[in-house]
């Protein structure tokens, strides 16, 4: 792939199309990500998804008229404000980083091993020492990572069933309670 600079030639395709890249997003697949092009899910092409779902990896793929159709097929399109957040949440884990000057889990890397190792010699094994290790700094951020993105679209998820909205108004809606509240809480009215 590297060296033609596409998927031309790259034996581990079953299709390649540089005519239409678009064309893609209308065959019979389980799940779509549009991660590159505002506005590729549009009222011309929705009608002709045939997937289960849509994740949206880009900002703004799916176009208002496009989505309501989608829900009429019964294609879930999960909004690119929950799908996308990882990064934006990666970028809070190296701001958090940056102003402590400390990196995650460099506080709690020893005690993980020593513990760790306390649990080996209590059963009797002395031999793995020197094969013990704390988390690195990345498993670190992958372990939150998908903590807080799990719970996020568990949440929004409840959310939208709870309150019988697309998945995308849920999402918004629920943000906006959440500053709200904040607000409130602050005393700020």
């Amino acid at each position: 792939m590297v060296k033609n600079g596409s998927f031309i030639g790259y034996a581990n395709c079953d299709k390649v199309e540089t005519a239409d890249p678009l064309s893609y997003l209308t065959e019979e697949v389980d799940y779509v990500i549009p991660a590159a092009t505002e506005k590729s899910i549009n009222k011309g092409n929705a009608p002709d998804f045939k997937c289960r779902a849509i994740f949206e990896g880009a900002n703004g793929p799916t176009t208002y008229a496009a989505e309501e159709i989608l829900m009429e097929k019964g294609i879930v399109c999960a909004p690119d404000l929950l799908v996308n957040g990882g990064g934006v949440t990666c970028s809070y884990f190296e701001w958090l980083k940056n102003i402590d000057h400390v990196a995650p889990g460099m506080m709690t890397k020893k005690w993980e091993q020593q513990s760790q190792l306390k649990i080996l010699h209590m059963m009797g094994y002395h031999d793995y020492d020197s094969e013990v290790t704390g988390a690195d700094e990345i498993d670190i951020v992958y372990s939150a990572l998908d903590e807080i993105m799990t719970q996020a679209v568990k949440e929004n998820w409840a959310y939208a069933v709870k309150k019988d909205m697309n998945f995308r108004d849920a999402c918004l809606c629920n943000a906006i309670n959440k500053v709200y509240d904040h607000y409130k809480t602050c005393g700020i009215n």
